[in-house]
C-alpha cells in the first residue's frame, strides 16, 4: 500500500499541539492548543518528521479562539485572511461549530467534549483520511479512539497513543446521530459487552472510546513501558478490565510497546529566559546558587547559600501524586534537617495546597517551605534553584518533572513505579552512575528514606556533589529530548510500514481481532 517506501505519507491525528514547523504552512505558528503532554509530543513529533523529509500530515480541531488568543485585530483579520486563501497543504483543519468558541481544548462538561470529539473525528474520517490518503494513521488518546477502527476496515495501518486513561462511552446511535456513519466500521470498535449484531447493539451497548482505540488499531503504544507493563500486570485497580486485557493482547501479539515523552526544548537552563541566572553542567554551581538565592529572597526564605531546597512541581493531587505523603513527614523533616536549614517549594496548585499552609502556618515554617500557586515562570526558576525535585507519585504513565530536574540538576526524589522507574536510576558516586533517589514502597518511610538518602547526597564533599550533578545533567540533555523520543516513534512507524497487513483495505468490511494486531482475510 505505501505510496514510496522512502516517503510515506504519515497522517497525526491529535486534539492538541503546541508549535508546528513553519514550512508546514503560513499559519503554522498560530495553531496552538494545549491541555498537556501531548501537546508538547504531537509538536516535536510533527517537527522530526518534517525536518526529515517525511511527508506528514497533521489533523488538528480548528479551535479559533484558542488559536486566535493574544492576537489583535488586525492581525486577525491578516489571519482570516490566508485562512480563507488556504489549504495548507499539510494542516488540516477539522471545522464545527462544536469547537469553534472553545476557551480550552478540553471542556469542564462531559458532555461538550463528547461532541468536540465527535465532530473532529466526523471530519477526519469523512473528508482529512479521503483527502490526505496516508499510508499509515497516528492517534492520541480517547478523543481519536474510533478512528482505528476506521483506519483497520480501510486496510490502513493505525498506531494509537495512550498519553491519558481517560475514557468516554457513548452507544453507535449517539456517534452517528453526530455524523460520524459507524456502520461500516462498528466490528472495529469496543463495547461494553460482546455485540450480537449492529442493529442489536446500536441503541443500548455503548462504545468505550479509548478501549477501542487500542482494539481497533494495528499498534498500541503507552508513554512509557513500565506503566504498560503495570496495566497488563493488573497493578493499579483505577484501570478498568477492558483495557487491561486489550493492551495485553496487544502485547502478547508484539504490537505494543512503551515510548517515553520529552520536556519541552525551552527547558534548557543555558537558555532558558526565565531564570535570573542562566548555566550550564561546567558552571551550574555559581548558576544554581544565583538562582537559589533569587527563590529564597523572593519567597521569603532563610538567607543560606548552604541550604538544601527540595522542590514540589505537580499539582497536589492526593491520588496520583502522593502529597499526603510529604504532609504526613512534613513537620518531622523539617526538624530533622533543622540545623541543616533544609528548605521545601512548592509551587503547584490542587486540594492539597492548604492542607500545606495550614502546616506551615501552625508550626511555623514561612521561612523554611514556601507554598505558592503555579506559576510558569516561578516553576523553572524553582527547578534550578533547588537541589531535589520531590515525585512521590503512586503511579506515574510517564511523568516529566523529574526529567526537567535532571536537566536542570536537580535530582528526583521518586516512587520507583511507571515513568518515573524508566527515567531515575539509583545514584551511586562510587561507580558514577544514577540520577535521583528511588524509593519501592509507597508509604512515608519510603518517602523519608529516600530524602534522606539525597541529604546523604547533599553532605558528600562539594568535588564529588558537584561532578555528579555535572554528569546527571548532561545526561539528561542527552537522553530526555524529542529527538530521542521522535526517533522511537519514527522507527516504530518503519516497523509497521513493513509488517504486512492480511484482509481489510479497498473499502471492504473484514473481521479483526485484537489479539494478533492484524485483520483477518
Amino acid at each position: 500500500m505505501v505510496k514510496d517506501a522512502k516517503k510515506p505519507r504519515v497522517l497525526i491525528v491529535t486534539p492538541e499541539v503546541t508549535y508546528l514547523p513553519p514550512g508546514m504552512g503560513n499559519m503554522a505558528n498560530y495553531f496552538r492548543a494545549k491541555a498537556g503532554g501531548l501537546a508538547d509530543v504531537s509538536a516535536a513529533l510533527v517537527s522530526a518528521l518534517f525536518k526529515q523529509g517525511a511527508d506528514v500530515h497533521v489533523a488538528l480541531p480548528d479551535f479559533r479562539t484558542v488559536f486566535y488568543s493574544g492576537v489583535g485585530p488586525v492581525m486577525r483579520k491578516e489571519l482570516s485572511t490566508i485562512r480563507s486563501n488556504m489549504p495548507e497543504d499539510r494542516i488540516h483543519l477539522a471545522e464545527d461549530r462544536a469547537f469553534f468558541y472553545q476557551s480550552g481544548v478540553y471542556s469542564n462538561y462531559p458532555q461538550e467534549n463528547f461532541k468536540i470529539s465527535l465532530a473532529f473525528q466526523r471530519e477526519v474520517i469523512n473528508h482529512i483520511i479521503p483527502q490526505v490518503q496516508p499510508d499509515l494513521i497516528h492517534c492520541n488518546d480517547w478523543m481519536t479512539g474510533l478512528i482505528p477502527g476506521q483506519a483497520r476496515w480501510m486496510g490502513i495501518p493505525c498506531l494509537f497513543t495512550i498519553h491519558n486513561i481517560h475514557t468516554e462511552k457513548y452507544t453507535l446511535e449517539q456517534i452517528e446521530d453526530r455524523g460520524v456513519d459507524a456502520a461500516s466500521f462498528w466490528q472495529g470498535l469496543f463495547y461494553e459487552r460482546p455485540p450480537e449484531n449492529y442493529e442489536e447493539s446500536r441503541n443500548n451497548n455503548k462504545v468505550d472510546f479509548l478501549t477501542s482505540g487500542v482494539f481497533g488499531a494495528h499498534f498500541v503504544n503507552t508513554v512509557s513501558q513500565t506503566f504498560l507493563m503495570e496495566i497488563i500486570e493488573g497493578q493499579h485497580h483505577f484501570i478498568q478490565e477492558p483495557i487491561k486485557q486489550e493492551l495485553a493482547n496487544k502485547w502478547h501479539a508484539e504490537c505494543a510497546t512503551g515510548i517515553l515523552n520529552a520536556p519541552d526544548p525551552s527547558y534548557n537552563p543555558a537558555t532558558d529566559k526565565s531564570l535570573p541566572a542562566t548555566y550550564g553542567p561546567d558552571d551550574h554551581v555559581h548558576g544554581k546558587l544565583e538562582n537559589k538565592r533569587y527563590i529564597q529572597q523572593n519567597l521569603g526564605l532563610l538567607q543560606d547559600d548552604n541550604a538544601p531546597i527540595f522542590f514540589w512541581p505537580s499539582r497536589l493531587d492526593p491520588i496520583q501524586k502522593g502529597c499526603q505523603l510529604l504532609a504526613d513527614i512534613m513537620y518531622d523533616v523539617i526538624s530533622k534537617y533543622w540545623d541543616n536549614n533544609l528548605q521545601i517549594v512548592v509551587v503547584a496548585n490542587g486540594e492539597y495546597q492548604k492542607i500545606f499552609r495550614d502546616i506551615v502556618l501552625h508550626h511555623g515554617f514561612e521561612e523554611r517551605v514556601a507554598v505558592q500557586n503555579f506559576d510558569e515562570r516561578l516553576s523553572r526558576i524553582a527547578f534550578a534553584a533547588s537541589d531535589f525535585v520531590l515525585m512521590p507519585s503512586s503511579f506515574e504513565p510517564c511523568g516529566l518533572p523529574q526529567m526537567i530536574g535532571a536537566i536542570y540538576g536537580s535530582l528526583p526524589v521518586a516512587h520507583d513505579t511507571g515513568g518515573l522507574h524508566d527515567t531515575v536510576w539509583q545514584m551511586n558516586t562510587q561507580q558514577n552512575k544514577g540520577n535521583g533517589f528511588l524509593y519501592r514502597f509507597q508509604d512515608t518511610h519510603g518517602l523519608w528514606w529516600a530524602i534522606d538518602r539525597a541529604m546523604d547526597f547533599y553532605f558528600l564533599s562539594p568535588e564529588v556533589r558537584e561532578a555528579q550533578v555535572a554528569r546527571v545533567m548532561r545526561h539528561g540533555k542527552e537522553n530526555f529530548n524529542h529527538e530521542v523520543n521522535a526517533r522511537a516513534y519514527i522507527d516504530l512507524y518503519e516497523k509497521m510500514l513493513h509488517r504486512p497487513l492480511i484482509g481489510g483495505g479497498g473499502g471492504k468490511k473484514s473481521s479483526q481481532s485484537s489479539s494478533d494486531g492484524e485483520t483477518e482475510s
